[in-house]
């Protein structure tokens, strides 16, 4: 049995009748950039995530930077990011002239560590940028009380945790601002890119709005220099639509992952993600760690079980941030994780039979 990473195919399959009446009322409406179903999206989806705002962007990177640049985060500043994580976090730092400074991840969970976050504060530290990898949610208690001690803002990257929760509370409320991204391939996907930032902040919430539409309220009355980064309004329905469904969406990803936690975890010498006692994981992805991740993959792709690698090089060791002139060894554990990581096919439309395939072909590899 082939068995894909995730059937990007299957959500559409799932919910034709809604998507294509949500796409024929646009078409039919004329409007197509910040119109109605834009602001539906972004008042349904704050009170999803129990914010009082939401400002709809062009991605998940845009939703960071500019979130950073709405705060007036820029050169000279440092920004907290995980050593472990994909790039386009410190992309959007980089983006806006600070410089990120890395933190290793706390092992077990695989987020950025409060304490070594704390140890990392310096006087040009001016904000915490805790990533939610995988759906699992970041320590926010502990890092919002670091941010509290020195004067921090916490943004946080929520890009892979549409529908966590953290201590009960879902994630996208109390901290200073949450980036999501709406990436195809995300818990909650558009048919594009599409992004939000999420905040209880009214000023910071109308400053994203000035600058993501070329910096002016009025056309053609630019008051600061913008950008632009808009969503649409097909994306925005289809984004309502989805909505409606992602609290079950997620329900089947974690019954998928409990099957796995059960199944697997005999599986010789590989290592089965942890969640912690106070989070309610997304299971954006199901990631493992092995020492033998090569083979393990080849064998996995030869019974034909499609695996990806959530991220095979370590940031700082990215070309991209040679100039930071981090040597290896510089972060071990991301090194380590990046070494070693494995993602297993996950999604809310794996069937039973599917997911036993995966299990079977994981044992029989190990």
């Amino acid at each position: 049995m082939r068995v894909p990473f995730l059937d990007l195919r299957a959500p559409y399959v799932e919910l034709r009748a809604e998507i294509d009446a949500a796409y024929a009322r646009v078409m039919e409406s004329g409007w197509h950039v910040l119109g109605p179903e834009v602001e539906a999206f972004e008042a349904e989806f704050a009170a999803y995530c129990g914010a009082a705002h939401c400002v709809t962007v062009g991605n998940g990177c845009d939703a960071l930077e500019l979130t950073l640049r709405a705060l007036g985060i820029g050169p000279g500043d440092e920004v907290l990011v995980p050593s472990h994580t994909f790039i386009a976090t410190w992309f959007a730092v980089t983006a806006v002239g600070a410089r990120p400074v890395p933190v290793e991840p706390d092992e077990k969970t695989f987020t950025i560590d409060p304490g070594r976050a704390e140890a990392a504060v310096t006087p040009r530290t001016r904000a915490i940028l805790p990533v939610h990898l995988y759906g699992q949610p970041a320590d926010l208690s502990s890092l919002r009380g670091v941010a509290e001690r020195y004067g921090l803002a916490v943004v946080e990257d929520a890009a892979q945790a549409a529908g966590a929760r953290h201590r009960g509370d879902r994630i996208g409320a109390g901290s200073t601002a949450v980036a999501f991204s709406f990436y195809p391939a995300k818990n909650l996907g558009a048919a594009g890119d599409s992004g939000a930032v999420v905040t209880d902040d009214a000023a910071l919430a109308d400053r994203l709005r000035l600058v993501r539409g070329y910096g002016a309220r009025a056309k053609y009355r630019h008051e600061v220099i913008g950008t632009n980064s808009r969503t649409d309004e097909v994306q925005a329905a289809i984004l309502r639509v989805k909505l409606r469904h992602l609290d079950d969406w997620n329900a089947r990803r974690a019954a998928v992952a409990q099957r796995y936690l059960d199944e697997l975890g005999g599986a010789g010498d590989l290592l089965l993600p942890a969640v912690a006692s106070w989070a309610e994981h997304a299971w954006h992805l199901f990631v493992v760690r092995t020492d033998r991740r090569a083979e393990l993959r080849d064998r996995l792709a030869a019974d034909g079980v499609e695996t990806i690698i959530h991220y095979p090089t370590a940031v700082h060791r990215s070309p991209a941030y040679a100039d930071l002139g981090w040597p290896a060894g510089a972060f071990p554990l991301a090194e380590r994780l990046a070494a070693e990581v494995l993602s297993l096919p996950i999604g809310p439309h794996l069937s039973g039979e599917q997911a036993g395939a995966v299990i079977s072909a994981v044992r029989r590899a190990r």
